[in-house]
């Protein structure tokens, strides 16, 4: 999911939005003098690498401090402790880390962007603290992986932040209304990555509620219960869904995008939200936390239609 993200979101929306009136034959010149574009294609595959390795390493020292909650969650899929010593997982842990960070202060510092480094170190650190400390805790852990996801697109439009060359003053004011048109559709999709990844996160708890006792950890569920803890999920899933209709609603002019938001993510959206309010297994908590994966990307995938519509 996180590749993908980072793939669509520069060569499907920025490319989308700075390029759909440029002939194939001139993208490569456009692409890297006429707007400025930070990424070469080479620095963005380094970028798209230093991001999975850092976000391999998370779900390694997440599985590693997870060890006994796993046993009883999910006794089929323990990793480390059973196909993988936890030495090994240690070394494994700090070797993707330690090299996601070096790729992404390379690229920072070949863009002349050497304060962008801080963003992978910051990850490294809170992906750490959220493993040990924070996941045990009352949302806050919730909310920092969440936002750390929202991060990779955030990322990915800031390495290719546009910097026009051009002493023409129209087509600076040109570029620059574009860029801010990219910065609110950026915004869009941070806040829709956010809110999904954060109802994901509270239904993946009242999932794991019999393994979280086990590690002592003070979740949502685990302090007031798995129903009131289904309605907190509930109550964001309405901030998603009036979200939504106000996106959908600035959008009467885009028919495609219109009716991809409507069929695609509001209606599944819906279905969820009815599934969520009944549900009390924690079979059905694992389909919800499944569906609501499913909308996630299609909402992600919704970038590939800006190239239709602003082709």
């Amino acid at each position: 999911m996180v590749l993908l993200t980072m793939v669509l979101t520069k060569y499907a929306l920025i490319n989308s939005i700075f390029f759909s009136h440029i002939s194939i034959k001139n993208y490569t010149l456009i692409h890297t003098k006429y707007l400025g574009i930070t990424l070469t294609h080479y620095q963005f595959t380094l970028l798209a690498f230093s991001i999975l390795l850092i976000t391999a390493g998370g779900y390694i020292i997440n599985d590693i401090f997870d060890i006994d909650a796993d046993k009883i969650n999910k006794p089929l899929k323990v990793i480390i402790g059973a196909s993988i010593s936890k030495k090994k997982a240690w070394i494994l842990y700090y070797a993707t880390s330690i090299l996601g960070l070096l790729l992404g202060s390379y690229v920072s510092f070949t863009t002349e962007n050497s304060a962008y480094s801080f963003f992978f170190l910051g990850t490294i650190l809170s992906l750490f603290l959220y493993s040990k400390y924070l996941k045990k805790t009352l949302l806050i852990g919730n909310l920092i992986v969440s936002v750390l996801l929202g991060l990779v697109i955030f990322i990915t439009v800031l390495f290719n932040e546009p910097k026009a060359n051009s002493s023409n003053l129209l087509e600076v004011f040109s570029n620059l209304g574009t860029g801010v048109r990219l910065l609110l559709i950026m915004i869009t999709y941070i806040v829709f990555s956010i809110l999904t990844n954060l109802i994901r996160e509270i239904i993946k708890d009242i999932e794991d509620i019999n393994g979280d006792l086990k590690i002592k950890a003070k979740t949502l569920p685990i302090l007031f219960g798995r129903k009131r803890a289904s309605k907190v999920a509930f109550f964001f899933s309405a901030g998603l869904l009036v979200f939504l209709l106000i996106v959908l609603q600035s959008l009467t002019n885009e028919f495609v995008l219109l009716i991809y938001g409507i069929v695609c993510i509001l209606l599944p959206l819906l279905y969820f939200m009815y599934k969520l309010w009944i549900a009390e297994t924690k079979k059905e908590f694992s389909k919800l936390s499944t569906l609501m994966k499913i909308i996630m990307l299609f909402g992600i995938v919704s970038m590939l239609l800006f190239r239709f519509i602003d082709s």
